[in-house]
């Protein structure tokens, strides 16, 4: 069953185009305006109020840089011109994934990387809502959260360093842990927890304190938890597979070995043909709810093991160490077995 988390993320601000793209709202870019650095205070003057009023009633409103101007705060207008020209990238791009892709390959990152960070925390998110595994999860928060490595006794520790740090200065007890550090009074040592698969539970009620760590040791959950990440990002961000519009049995039983013979080849032409010989044969097709749900998941799970064969393949041919080169072997023999289960589940069902 799948559970919430990262609630922090705001995926609530954004809504899905008609290809699952994340779309920014309204209330995302009001969510910007009301950061700190821009809300207005006691001091701000009449026309940087005017200027966050009309915004909040219109987030996308054109704001010339000759407005701005008239602050008397330029350090406030400097903070404006910082928001309102991320707003303009996500409109833009017209997606947050269209955003990502423009700022990465632009080659000159124009917004905060804290902004940056924002957004990969809500496309990942979105991408990772059916994820049931919490070691997974967690190791994903190394795309938006920045983390220290320790390695002591052997081990090869990540853990948080905004969370680090705030412990570092107060031991985890806040206001009076800080008056205690000030004051130069010993206090106890905290401790945090190290995420595996046997206290993995934990993590759902902790998942917006980011207090967790993980062991990323080759062998360890972690380690493989964070190589199953990957190939998320990638699809919530290049879309190389187009989710079928309407899967059925039929359709995965050829999307399959078209999909298994195009290791060279482009696998989207793959899955549009079997879209396509789907759409012929739909409307003679009496699909039960339940058969067409899970057609739906052969087809997902056929096309991301196809995915994951080829980032196994370009981690054999390009990988450095000897050690991600194997992994590189076992995920394309794993993923290739895999295939092959699924062509038998799919032809098992062929007949609807």
């Amino acid at each position: 069953m799948a559970h919430e988390f990262w609630k922090s993320a705001g995926v609530h601000l954004v809504e899905k185009n008609e290809t699952g793209w994340l779309r920014a709202t309204p209330d995302l870019i009001r969510a910007y305006l009301t950061r700190p650095e821009v809300h207005p205070i006691d001091e701000s003057c009449a026309a940087e109020v005017a200027t966050f009023e009309a915004l909040m009633e219109d987030p996308f409103l054109v704001v010339p840089n000759a407005r701005l101007a008239t602050f008397k705060d330029s350090d406030a207008a400097d903070n404006y011109r910082v928001v309102l020209g991320f707003r303009d990238v996500l409109k833009e791009a017209g997606t947050l994934e269209g955003a990502y892709l423009n700022l990465m390959r632009s080659g000159s990152i124009t917004v905060p990387p804290v902004f940056i960070d924002q957004i990969v925390h809500i496309i990942l998110a979105g991408s990772l809502s059916d994820v049931i595994d919490p070691v997974r999860l967690r190791a994903a928060e190394l795309f938006f959260r920045e983390q220290t490595v320790n390695t002591d006794d052997g081990r090869v520790i990540l853990a948080d360093q905004e969370i680090v740090e705030m412990h570092a200065g107060t031991s985890g007890l806040g206001t009076i842990g800080q008056l205690l550090t000030e004051t130069g009074t010993p206090i106890r040592q905290i401790e945090l927890d190290v995420l595996d698969d046997d206290n993995a539970s934990i993590y759902w009620e902790r998942s917006d304190r980011f207090d967790t760590v993980i062991d990323m040791r080759f062998g360890q959950p972690a380690n493989h938890a964070f190589a199953r990440a990957i190939p998320f990002i990638i699809m919530s961000v290049l879309r190389f597979i187009p989710k079928p519009a309407r899967p059925l049995f039929f359709g995965v039983a050829v999307v399959l070995p078209l999909l298994s013979a195009c290791s060279s080849g482009n696998s989207n032409d793959a899955v549009a043909d079997a879209n396509a010989l789907n759409e012929h044969k739909i409307d003679a097709a009496d699909v039960t709810t339940k058969q067409e749900a899970d057609a739906q998941f052969l087809v997902k799970a056929t096309s991301n093991a196809l995915l994951e064969v080829e980032l196994g393949k370009l981690l054999q041919a390009r990988a450095a160490a000897p050690a991600t080169r194997s992994y590189g072997t076992q995920l394309v023999q794993d993923r290739l077995a895999l295939l092959g289960n699924l062509r038998t589940l799919a032809a098992a069902n062929v007949n609807i």
